[in-house]
């Protein structure tokens, strides 16, 4: 998905609901990006976005009937809006206070930062999260020091959860090491 496309999505929700703000969760949080790196496709090729209306999270799901899975939207755009709860993902404290903000024709998308993004995704630990992970490490859009701090600021559902995602962020850290090396320069590419 590309962010005009986003954008399109976020201002039919505007029409409908009449909210100007709203969080991207999820893989397309990495469009937050957009504007200063190009972003890989293995981290932009989901078709629904996930987000909720900032100022009141619940009115979100009243757009799925017109902007859901199921919708006129999705049939003619081959996107569509997938609502969520705010507290449902597993995130490091402060990560409002992170939120990256674009702006288009009035409407604000506040994209979650890519490497709180990558601390959910660790937590989740699907195949596809792993590539979207992975993927942003290559870009440089995901530092792994970075991630590991914010580990540490977050309140893990319990103590499986903790430990499955510190496995997977030491096989990549692992996998990192040896890509780099792999490429002779010891630096990311830009």
């Amino acid at each position: 998905m590309k962010l005009e496309q986003l954008f399109h999505l976020l201002a039919r929700a505007r029409q409908l609901c009449h909210h100007d703000d709203y969080v991207i969760m999820g893989s397309l949080s990495a469009l937050g990006v957009a504007g200063d790196s190009p972003v890989p496709d293995d981290m932009t090729m989901s078709i629904d976005v996930d987000c909720y209306t900032r100022d009141d999270p619940g009115r979100v799901f009243d757009l799925v009937g017109a902007l859901g899975e199921a919708s006129d939207y999705f049939r003619e755009t081959g996107i569509y809006l997938d609502p969520i709860n705010p507290h449902l993902p597993t995130l490091p404290e402060g990560w409002q206070s992170r939120l990256i903000k674009i702006e288009r024709d009035g409407v604000r998308g506040w994209f979650l930062d890519p490497n709180d993004a990558t601390v959910s995704k660790y937590a989740r630990g699907e195949p596809r999260d792993r590539r979207w992970i992975r993927a942003g490490i290559e870009a440089g859009i995901v530092s792994l020091p970075l991630v590991r701090v914010r580990f540490g600021m977050t309140d893990f559902f319990d103590a499986a959860e903790r430990k499955g995602a510190l496995a997977r962020l030491e096989e990549d850290a692992g996998w990192f090491a040896t890509w780099r090396n792999a490429r002779g320069t010891g630096r990311r590419r830009s």
